[in-house]
C-alpha cells in the first residue's frame, strides 16, 4: 500500500508558538513561473494577529533587554548555525520561489547573523561616549533599546537575506520585533520560523506575519505600542501612510525604497544599522564614590 505523504500546513511564528491567522483564513502561494502549481496556503494575517503578536513582543521585551550582551550574541550565533545546518532545506524552499541564487542568499543570510553576533558586546563601546564635564563627575552616555520595532520586508528583495537583515542589527541591542514578510515569497518565513522555535532565541523576541502587506501597513504606521517601524521597498503612496501613522503616534520611521538596498552588498550591515532602534541614557556619576 502506497503512503501518502503528509503535506506541511504553514503558520506564522507569534509568541513562541505557530498560529493559524485569527480569521482562519488563508493566502494561497504559487510558482512564480508555473502559477497552477500551489506551493502552500500561508495565513492571511489581519490587524488582530498584528495587535496580538505586538503584545506577545512586548512581554518578552524586559527579559530579552536585561539579558548581557554577550548572551544576545551567543543566541544569534546559534541561530546562524540552525541556518547553516539547514542550508539546503533553504536553499530548496527559495529555489521554489524563484530566487535568483538560493545557495548564495542562504549563505549570505548566515554571514550577516555572525555578524551582528560579533557586534552584541561591542556597539555600546563604539555608539556610547564618556563626555568630559566641569565639575568632580563621571558623565557616561550608553545605548539601549527602544522597544517593540515593527518591521516590513521589501516584497521583491532576497526574501530571507532581506528579513534578516532587518531583523538582526534591531535584535542585538534587546529591541524585539514584529515582522511581516515579503509577500511574494512568505514561504520563507515560514521556515525561518521553525528555526527561530528550535534555537535560543526566547519566544516573543521575533514574530512573523504573512499575508497582504496593503491589509497590514497602515496598522503598523498607527499602532502605539510600536516605537518604531523599518519598513523596506517602499512606494510614494506607502512612505505617505508611514509617515503620517508615525507622526501621529509618535514612533521613529525608517523606509528604503524599492530597489534602494543591495541586501548582498558589504554597505547592507554595519553599527549604524543598530544605532538606529536605539535610544540614549546619559548618568551621572560622583568622582570617588
Amino acid at each position: 500500500m502506497t503512503r501518502l505523504p503528509i503535506t506541511k500546513t504553514p503558520k506564522v511564528y507569534v509568541g513562541g508558538a505557530f498560529i493559524r491567522s485569527e480569521g482562519g483564513r488563508v493566502l494561497p502561494v504559487y510558482d512564480p513561473t508555473d502559477k497552477e502549481r500551489l506551493l502552500g496556503n500561508v495565513p492571511l494575517c489581519t490587524r488582530k494577529d498584528l495587535r496580538n503578536a505586538v503584545e506577545a513582543a512586548a512581554a518578552a521585551g524586559p527579559g530579552w533587554a536585561k539579558r548581557t550582551a554577550y548572551n544576545r550574541g551567543q543566541i544569534l550565533y546559534r541561530l546562524a548555525e540552525m541556518l547553516e545546518s539547514r542550508s539546503d532545506e533553504l536553499a530548496a524552499n527559495l529555489a521554489q520561489q524563484s530566487a535568483a541564487d538560493p545557495a548564495r542568499e542562504v549563505a549570505a543570510a548566515v554571514e550577516r547573523l555572525v555578524y551582528y553576533a560579533g557586534w552584541s558586546d561591542k556597539f555600546a563601546q563604539v555608539l556610547g561616549n564618556t563626555n568630559p564635564v566641569s565639575g568632580p563627575y563621571f558623565n557616561f552616555t550608553l545605548p539601549e533599546p527602544i522597544g517593540v520595532v515593527g518591521v516590513l520586508a521589501e516584497t521583491g528583495a532576497p526574501p530571507l537575506l532581506g528579513l534578516v537583515s532587518q531583523i538582526a542589527p534591531i535584535i542585538v541591542s534587546g529591541n524585539t520585533v514584529v515582522a511581516f514578510a515579503s509577500e511574494a515569497a512568505p514561504l520563507t518565513a515560514v521556515l525561518l520560523g521553525e528555526m527561530l522555535a528550535v534555537s535560543d532565541l526566547p519566544g516573543g523576541v521575533v514574530n512573523l506575519l504573512t499575508g497582504r502587506r496593503a491589509d497590514l501597513l497602515p496598522t503598523f504606521a498607527t499602532h502605539q505600542a510600536l516605537r518604531a517601524v523599518d519598513a523596506a521597498g517602499v512606494a510614494d503612496a506607502e512612505h505617505r501612510t508611514l509617515a503620517l501613522g508615525a507622526a501621529d503616534s509618535v514612533k521613529r520611521l525608517k523606509t528604503r525604497a524599492a530597489g534602494a538596498v543591495d541586501w548582498f552588498a558589504p554597505n547592507a550591515q554595519g553599527v549604524e544599522e543598530i544605532a538606529d532602534f536605539t535610544e540614549y541614557k546619559t548618568i551621572w556619576h560622583p568622582v570617588g564614590a
